[in-house]
């Protein structure tokens, strides 16, 4: 015998309140581990977000992707406006993204900006621990 559940409709109407029942989840054991270590460490804060209704709770998981939707949009700007500060750099990624879509520019500009970023602190990074570790 099988059986079917309907989904919830969203509030107001918005399409995508729930996911379908054959919705299948990853799991992933890392993320799993630290998500049970919060619990442990933070049983009010576990109490209460399961006394949160539904609705609620669905509002704040869709605020906290409103707030990193922000902060990403806040650091590319940041970031344009660095480039956009020194012409020759601006001329340097102009000329790595020549072949990219015009609407889509100034975001691979940013990525390639952002990745450049990681890298230069982490090759920092590693030349000070390893200083460090020398006595440099």
């Amino acid at each position: 015998m099988s059986t079917t559940t309907k989904p919830r409709p969203a509030p107001n109407g918005a399409p995508g309140a729930s996911a379908p029942p054959e919705a299948n989840y990853r799991v992933n054991p890392e993320v799993e581990a630290k998500i049970d270590a919060y619990i442990k460490e933070n049983p009010k804060h576990w109490t209460y977000l399961q006394g949160m209704p539904r609705d609620r709770l669905e509002r704040t998981v869709v605020l906290n992707e409103v707030r990193q939707l922000d902060r990403q949009q806040r650091m590319r700007e940041g970031m344009m406006e660095r480039i956009n500060a020194n012409p020759k750099l601006k001329q340097a990624y102009e000329v790595l993204v020549k072949d990219v879509p015009e609407e889509q520019r100034e975001e691979v500009m940013s990525q390639i900006a952002r990745q450049t970023q990681r890298a230069v602190s982490r090759s920092q990074g590693q030349r000070q621990t390893k200083g460090e570790a020398v006595g440099v």
